[in-house]
């Protein structure tokens, strides 16, 4: 399967939500034909009219690809009106969370090809980055095609296993509402040293987004960028000191966190 027979066969988006959404823009920035994309969605985005894909249209007769993006809770609920498409050479894609793959092909069929992926809410700028495995009926091709897909709003790395995933999970996938919340305790910290709030959020939130960009931008590894920021004795010495604690700094926390976040991914899935 390639590009050409994706536009000529058809793409189906099944739920166009924030994540939806966000491939379904990147997409179309990158070049798709609208007009070989069919949204479901119950309630559609206002955003969809005038873009030229179909919106709650026929269905294409054989789509090579169906691409999942609905919440787990409704997922019983609009999977079957796919169906008739398993057991075939259509891809399903799923970017639902906590749904396994084991739970697709019990309501597509034992032979459908699927890949599974774990992306993050920073697709919505194009700097996600996604994880992806498929069962043993998704080809070579389907692999890089889905690669492609979801290489429109950022990196696609590929997993060895499935039980990968809530790993994935607890790292990217719930990972970017860490650093949002590292943002607003170095404002209160800020705050509590005398800041206005207003500037302790804005230097918080600025100190964030820079060093993100310099890690984006840098040859060097964190651990490295870390060291160079770090005069012996210094100031940032002595902040680390704390933030690093075998006992009680953020590395005994970030891994209770990432822990509790990959043991819900893993309940949810059951």
């Amino acid at each position: 399967m390639d590009m050409d027979d994706l536009r000529r066969r058809g793409l189906v988006l099944l739920g166009c939500g924030k994540m939806g959404s966000a491939m379904l823009r990147g997409w179309l920035a990158d070049g798709f034909p609208p007009a070989a994309i069919t949204v479901i969605d119950p309630q559609p985005a206002e955003w969809l009219a005038g873009q030229g894909v179909g919106v709650n249209a026929e269905l294409p007769d054989n789509p090579a690809i169906v691409l999942i993006a609905v919440k787990p809770q409704t997922m019983d609920e609009a999977l079957p009106a796919m169906a008739r498409f398993g057991n075939g050479d259509t891809l399903f894609l799923s970017v639902a969370a906590g749904t396994t793959i084991e739970r697709l092909e019990s309501i597509l069929g034992a032979e459908t090809p699927i890949v599974r992926a774990m992306p993050n809410t920073p697709a919505a700028v194009g700097r996600g980055i996604t994880a992806i495995i498929g069962n043993a009926h998704a080809s070579e091709d389907q692999m890089a095609l889905a690669e492609s897909l979801l290489g429109v709003v950022g990196r696609v790395v590929r997993l060895d296993s499935e039980n990968q995933i809530d790993a994935v999970t607890g790292v990217s996938g719930s990972g970017p509402a860490y650093v949002f919340h590292l943002v607003e305790a170095m404002a209160l910290a800020g705050e509590l040293q005398g800041l206005p709030p207003e500037l302790a959020m804005e230097l918080a939130r600025q100190t964030v987004i820079g060093a993100g960009e310099l890690l984006h931008r840098s040859e060097e590894s964190a651990e490295q960028l870390r060291i160079n920021v770090t005069s012996p004795n210094g100031t940032t010495a002595a902040a680390l000191e704390l933030l690093m604690s075998e006992e009680d700094g953020l590395p005994v926390l970030m891994s209770k966190a990432v822990g509790a976040a990959a043991d819900r991914s893993r309940e949810l899935g059951r």
